[in-house]
């Protein structure tokens, strides 16, 4: 419920009493703020080692428990891609012109002309060909303190 990290811990609180520790084999969150709740549930709860755990929108703290071995991956829409893709059509509009987009995706009521991006999959393998390659982190952002060794162990410097 509302995108909230606290309520995803309570919500896995409440699937690790129905399920039982040993019957949670992965977590499937809808972003990395909910995949942080779920993943301070199941430590909280004394479970390791953490089941596969997946996120969204690649925020730093997901990117740094990617890192840390506590949440496996997280999907990166890149912002330089859509951006470009957004602003072409806004010049189209203002040249009064019907934009071209490629493809059309029907919503139950009609065809929308849609241009649809590629989300990316980021894992610990990857992390330097993709959010650090488009500068959406830095290796200064992700390896704080707290995070230099699993950083080290990464290979991020």
């Amino acid at each position: 419920p509302d995108w909230s990290p606290d309520k995803a811990q309570q919500q896995m609180d409440q699937a690790i009493t129905a399920l039982g520790r040993d019957r949670i084999i992965g977590v499937y969150a809808a972003n990395d703020g909910t995949a942080g709740g779920a993943i301070a549930a199941m430590k909280a709860a004394g479970i390791t080692p953490l089941p596969p755990v997946t996120g969204q929108d690649a925020e730093l703290a997901g990117i740094q428990r990617i890192i840390a071995g506590e949440q496996y991956m997280t999907v990166y829409k890149a912002t330089k891609a859509e951006t470009a893709a957004a602003a072409d059509l806004a010049v189209q509009l203002l040249r009064g012109r019907t934009p071209v987009t490629g493809r059309t995706v029907n919503n139950g009521a009609a065809d929308i002309p849609s241009i649809l991006l590629q989300p990316i999959t980021v894992t610990k393998d990857n992390i330097r060909d993709t959010v650090l390659a488009d500068t959406f982190w830095t290796v200064r952002d992700i390896c704080t303190p707290a995070y230099a060794q699993a950083c080290a162990q990464a290979g991020l410097r």
